[in-house]
């Protein structure tokens, strides 16, 4: 692992080195030895703090340690940082078990049935009992009905939709909208005849009769 190491105030000594590079060669057994590691080393009065931060390839993590000793402030942050990688791998191999276990749980299902229809008929009653039970379940689940139902047309007669005094295009579009119909007929000052009719997506179409 690649570890930084950056002074405000101080030097930083060859103990704390090895004890930072220690640290990092546990966490880089959880994160990957491709994670870069960034110590940075200040000081507020009487206050040590080491600001660590932690870049792997999925995974950002940032601790800090606060004591009165250097040694103790690097400590801190190390276990601090240390911890949030633990977690992090915990999360991770469960998100991974998760496909594994809906497998397991889905798959004795599937292929109970096809071994009981390639099986010959040899089993006894009460073995064959489960699986007619299971084959029924999964009949009723997935059956259709055999006649599609009939849904006979409720026609209402209306003469609104035709007008008898002939107009262009804009008026017929003005009449629709002012008798709140999606259909008119009516023909133009030239005597061809027109259906005015709205699609379902709200648009006005215009068919011309032969």
């Amino acid at each position: 692992m690649e570890v930084e190491f950056t002074a405000r105030q101080g030097k930083i000594s060859k103990a704390q080195r090895e004890q930072a590079e220690e640290g990092m060669e546990r966490i880089g057994r959880v994160l990957g030895k491709t994670a870069i590691a960034s110590f940075v080393f200040d000081a507020q009065r009487h206050l040590q703090i080491v600001e660590l931060t932690l870049k792997a390839r999925l995974q950002t993590i940032v601790a800090t340690g606060k004591a009165d000793t250097r040694d103790a402030a690097l400590r801190e942050a190390i276990e601090h940082a240390e911890s949030q990688a633990r977690k992090h791998r915990d999360r991770r191999m469960e998100n991974k078990r998760l496909p594994k276990e809906e497998k397991v749980l889905t798959a004795p299902p599937v292929a109970r049935p096809k071994k009981a229809r390639s099986s010959e008929p040899e089993t006894s009653a009460e073995e064959e009992k489960p699986t007619r039970a299971k084959a029924r379940t999964t009949i009723a689940v997935h059956s259709f009905p055999a006649r599609e139902t009939v849904v006979e047309p409720h026609v209402i007669r209306s003469s609104e939709v035709v007008t008898l005094k002939p107009m262009t295009l804009e008026e017929a579009v003005k009449e629709a909208e002012f008798r709140d119909r999606d259909l008119l007929v009516f023909h133009s000052p030239a005597g061809d005849l027109y259906i005015l009719h709205r699609r379902r997506d709200g648009q006005m179409e215009l068919i011309e009769l032969p």
